[in-house]
């Protein structure tokens, strides 16, 4: 069975970081890729950045230069740092891993 446990949302002010961080509870996290999405309100859920288990990442052009992701396979557990974040930023971000996903963190960036 696998868990994705996402956690680091908050409220921050527009040019503030945020580091979000999802849990995985599942014994193929070292070969899996895993994804960031975000959905805001009234919006279709929209895929942000995504790491390979070779670390081969990529971005949304809307977030490239201000969003890094990471992963730590001895933790189990991905990360995105964002930095200079944007009001446009606000959103609930999840994780997912092979179709699994979590309950998601809420950002909210005031401006």
């Amino acid at each position: 069975q696998v868990q994705l446990v996402e956690s680091g949302g908050g409220l921050v002010q527009a040019g503030g970081s945020l580091r979000l961080s999802c849990a995985v509870s599942a014994r193929t996290f070292s070969t899996a890729a895993i994804d960031w999405y975000r959905q805001a309100p009234g919006k279709e859920r929209e895929w942000v950045a995504s790491i390979t288990s070779a670390r081969y990442r990529n971005y949304a052009d809307s977030v490239k230069g201000r969003f890094t992701i990471s992963r730590d396979n001895a933790k189990n557990t991905v990360y995105l740092q964002m930095n200079s974040l944007k009001p446009e930023d606000t959103a609930v971000y999840y994780c997912m891993m092979i179709g699994y996903w979590g309950q998601g963190t809420q950002v909210t960036v005031s401006s």
